[in-house]
């Protein structure tokens, strides 16, 4: 079956190439051309990605991602004409999973949803991982990617699901910040090693009782980030 993609962007030239370019591949491509209307295709299809971008008209993209957030953990990809950090940081802080700055290369976008899409085949793919786990009141549901935090449900967004399963299923094992860019956003990623800060923040601000004394996910200092029930 084809892989849906939903493109948002009010620039029609950008999301006329962005169409043209995924559907040469085989993607399902809806296009939307403000906040409002991304909100709406998203609460009536299922897509395996979102191509969102920041600056939209009735809804920001910040907007739109944060709404999304609220039903679904669909994998978001910010499209950003600003090149600057806190941007690209505010993305993610709003539940993107992964930007990208405008001007870009399509050969970049469809490698960056490659990757997000493998990620999710390969751990479909792997019959030998538990289909859940439960260590000290926090349990994992691989098959529905459900997280519970001593009987509560926690919402977490794709990657930082993706992060902890890799974390609680390797525990005591450290992963510097590249590894984890490399295995858990599937590519290269150079220069942007805070994004991995970011998803490790938010991650412990809703699993861990106090995120300061994390009970779960540690820090080794100068090294990387390890899992400890």
């Amino acid at each position: 079956m084809a892989k849906k993609v939903l493109v948002v962007d009010d620039e029609k030239l950008i999301v006329k190439g962005i169409r043209f370019s995924l559907e040469q591949d085989g993607y399902e491509v809806t296009c939307a051309y403000d906040g409002e209307e991304a909100l709406e295709y998203a609460k009536e299809t299922e897509y395996d990605i979102i191509l969102l971008d920041l600056m939209l008209p009735k809804l920001t993209g910040m907007e739109v991602c944060e709404q999304i957030r609220g039903f679904s953990n669909v994998p978001i990809i910010m499209l950003t004409a600003k090149g600057e950090d806190m941007d690209k940081i505010l993305g993610l802080e709003y539940g993107a999973d992964d930007y990208i700055t405008k001007p870009f290369n399509i050969l970049e976008v469809k490698a960056r949803i490659k990757a997000i899409l493998r990620r999710a085949s390969r751990r479909d793919e792997n019959p030998n991982q538990p289909k859940a786990v439960e260590i000290n009141g926090l349990r994992m549901d691989c098959e529905s990617r459900r997280v519970f935090v001593n009987g509560k449900e926690i919402n977490l967004t794709a990657k930082e699901f993706d992060v902890l399963e890799l974390l609680v299923f390797n525990p005591n094992k450290v992963y510097s910040r590249e590894n984890l860019l490399n295995i858990v956003w599937g590519y290269e990623y150079p220069g942007d090693v805070r994004t991995v800060d970011v998803h490790i923040r938010r991650l412990r601000e809703k699993i861990e009782e106090n995120p300061s004394e994390p009970r779960f996910v540690h820090t080794k200092w100068g090294v990387g980030y390890y899992f400890q029930g």
